[in-house]
């Protein structure tokens, strides 16, 4: 069985030290304070059963299931009990590196790593007896050739993001691509340029997105929009557009050693990347993620992206906005503290979220081999930056407890500044070209539950660095002081 999990990103590092997170340069640090708003339980796996879960789905029924990186597929009860003893039954077996999982009629349809499969138990035993390659439409001849696959979408089509062959090659047939799977198989190719993909799935807006790896040409891990014929920065899959008569000719080739907003306005196909995350500050090798659809149950946050990060055993958060046709957006910080490298994350039918993975393969911060962990709403609301959007001249800062009036009406309690990256084809990069920016005035909303930022300037190609010294109307604190929000087109319209 494959060991090596290297789409993990994040070059070739020592081992990570057992050390609070703020040494590692993040700005973190607040797993004591998060405890009182977001209750974390490590949830007792049976004696025997290894559950390195890759990916999660909720069943019909309320059950959960879980596809592992042994390729098992385990069917999981008792998961949102208060005090919970899951009990966990064998599904199905013999598949390879499941990265993707969604319900069918009698079984699953399964995401991995060389084709999408039905699952079904044919005979009403609890057991998989059939197993149907509902597409196979690509190359599969390497460990690290990695397959993500989404739920079916309104038309039943499932996404398909698929990982290069050993993190820097493209050497079978459209790795380092995007498929569409209808329901009766049909397979086709709609995106290139994609590196080391963690995950793939849609946001609130229902737009599909995938969560890239640093690395060659991705200098941070981001999220980056898929649309049809979109290209995602990295050349070495050109090879296949004569596959791929659909899409026509391969995008013009990016020159390394620029920066991709220059890149983007030359090529037409090139996607700049919605949101960045600055590496360590915001996770290191960022992998599956999930939309709250819990109406609240899971706390303010309603619609917005939760990500697990594998290196440092974190969960972020993210929010994505649509400007002049073009997709940004912000990542913050959420909770530290977890026990393994999160691989996948997924919300229950009681509204908690579902984290698991492994410690295999890479330096990871976590020290369990494995882990079934839940975290859940306390109920407390706790003062924090709900979420941040662009204003023509700013942002506008959410919160989800009125801020204290006076103090947020005072720029000095606001520092920002900016960065980018080089856009080449070396492994990761620096944050390059920073600046700082004035904030030049400041209107709270007269209910405290909002400020824009009226700013010298915004920078586009660039992400913005948000630190907020601000107290809520009790005097707490912001839980996180800290956001990123990344700038790929100023809106003009006034009324934002």
């Amino acid at each position: 069985m494959l060991t090596s999990l290297l789409l993990l990103g994040g070059g070739a590092p020592a081992a990570l030290p057992a050390a609070p997170l703020e040494d590692l340069g993040s700005r973190w640090g607040t797993e004591a304070r998060e405890r009182a708003y977001w209750r974390l339980d490590r949830l007792p796996i049976p004696e025997g059963v290894v559950l390195e879960a890759g990916a999660f789905c909720v069943l019909p029924d309320g059950r959960m299931a879980a596809g592992t990186r042994h390729g098992d597929v385990l069917l999981l009860s008792g998961i949102d009990d208060p005090v919970a003893e899951p009990t966990v039954t064998v599904f199905a077996s013999g598949l390879d590196e499941i990265f993707g999982l969604s319900p069918l009629p009698g079984g699953l349809l399964v995401t991995q790593s060389c084709e999408v499969t039905r699952v079904v138990d044919v005979d009403g035993d609890g057991a998989a007896d059939h197993y149907d390659a509902l597409s196979n439409r690509w190359g599969y001849e390497n460990y690290h050739e990695y397959a993500f696959g989404t739920e079916p979408d309104a038309a039943g089509n499932v996404h398909v993001a698929l990982g290069l062959s050993a993190s820097y090659h493209s050497e079978a047939l459209f790795r380092g691509w995007v498929l569409e799977v209808a329901p009766d198989g049909t397979t086709t190719p709609i995106a290139s340029g994609l590196r080391s993909p963690g995950g793939i799935g849609r946001d609130e807006h229902d737009q599909l997105f995938y969560i890239e790896s640093q690395g060659p040409w991705n200098s941070s891990c981001s999220l980056k929009a898929i649309t049809r014929d979109s290209f995602h920065g990295h050349p070495v899959s050109y090879n296949w557009y004569p596959f791929a008569p659909n899409l026509g000719e391969a995008p013009l080739q990016p020159e390394s050693g620029t920066r991709l907003v220059d890149e983007a306005a030359r090529i037409a196909e090139l996607t700049p990347y919605a949101v960045i995350f600055p590496y360590i500050r915001m996770g290191r090798s960022i992998m599956g993620f999930a939309a709250d659809s819990t109406g609240g149950d899971f706390g303010p946050f309603q619609g917005q992206l939760f990500l697990g990060d594998f290196s440092l055993s974190v969960v972020l958060r993210a929010t994505t906005e649509q400007v002049d046709g073009v997709w940004q957006g912000a990542c913050y910080p959420f909770r530290e503290g977890l026990s393994t490298g999160l691989l996948d994350v997924c919300f229950t039918p009681g509204g908690s979220l579902l984290a698991g993975g492994t410690n295999r393969g890479w330096p990871v911060r976590g020290t369990a081999p494995f882990a079934l962990e839940r975290l859940t709403w306390t109920g407390a609301m706790p003062f924090e930056v709900e979420r941040v959007t662009i204003t023509p001249d700013g942002f506008r800062v959410a919160f989800t407890r009125p801020v204290d009036r006076g103090i947020a009406g005072e720029p000095g309690r606001y520092r920002l500044s900016t960065f980018t990256h080089p856009y080449h084809a070396g492994y990761g990069g620096p944050e390059v070209d920073q600046q700082e920016l004035k904030v030049e005035r400041v209107d709270v909303a007269e209910d405290g539950l909002s400020a824009v930022l009226h700013l010298d300037r915004l920078v586009k190609g660039h992400c913005h660095e948000l630190d907020l010294d601000l107290v809520a109307e009790d005097g707490e604190p912001l839980l996180h002081r800290h956001a990123y929000y990344t700038v790929n087109a100023i809106p003009t319209d006034s009324s934002r």
